[in-house]
């Protein structure tokens, strides 16, 4: 299993596809914050603006990183040589994840110049910049499993691209104080708050002070495990 998500990984960083993917996630990010964030104007010492738009450019990020992930596998017919191997297909479907997993960590982490412009400029409170950073972490698991199962379905990249990007979109949106308000005119209150409670904003929202809370956690894990699971099920059925 190692070996496979050593083998994942140099396929991200032989090609410079990967670095492309990685300055422009590190570009974007940063000028959402500093030029639509009003970081500067808010006289606050935090990165809790930085952190609003890390979701918003996950729904696209995320989903370019992923679209090659199986269905290049299966353009190739490279998909053929991995389920022949003597490892349980659970094990090759996670080294793909984690794979992913640690190149958008990779891109998540070069992120590390604006924590020291905060610091530079007042003394924010560290220890919760660190929490929201493992949050970011947690939830960029939650848009890879998301991705990787979409990237499954077909050997078209763009399409898995789109599907991804919709399916992400959805998840993220459906917590949005804009999108509440709207169906909350429309639907009984029992269904809003399910639908409010599979929103990654819904979620994450508690990650952002800092502090992570058991219910948010327990989400992103289980929503990783279960579109892991899909992917395995995909594949046990393919023809």
């Amino acid at each position: 299993m190692l070996a496979l998500i050593k083998r994942e990984l140099k396929l991200y960083f032989i090609t410079p596809v990967a670095y492309i993917f990685t300055a422009i996630f590190i570009l974007t990010s940063m000028s959402l914050t500093f030029y639509f964030g009003s970081f500067f104007s808010s006289g606050v010492a935090d990165l809790t603006v930085f952190f609003s738009f890390i979701p918003w450019v996950f729904i696209f990020f995320v989903s370019a990183v992923t679209m090659k992930s199986w269905s290049e596998e299966k353009r190739l017919g490279t998909i053929e040589l991995l389920m022949t191997l003597p490892i349980p297909l659970w094990k090759i479907v996670l080294s793909k994840f984690f794979a992913t997993w640690a190149f958008v960590v990779f891109s998540v982490v070069l992120t590390f110049p604006i924590w020291i412009t905060v610091n530079y400029l007042g003394n924010p409170d560290n220890l919760v910049i660190i929490g929201q950073y493992l949050g970011v972490i947690i939830m960029a698991g939650a848009y890879v499993s998301l991705g990787i199962f979409f990237s499954s379905l077909t050997n078209n990249q763009i399409i898995a691209f789109i599907l991804s990007i919709l399916v992400s979109f959805l998840f993220t949106i459906s917590g949005f104080p804009l999108m509440i308000n709207f169906i909350t005119g429309i639907l009984p209150i029992e269904i809003v708050e399910l639908i409010s409670s599979f929103s990654f904003l819904t979620h994450f929202s508690s990650i952002q002070t800092g502090f992570f809370s058991i219910k948010g956690l327990f989400f992103f894990l289980s929503f990783i495990a279960l579109w892991n699971y899909l992917t395995i099920i995909k594949f046990l059925n393919r023809d």
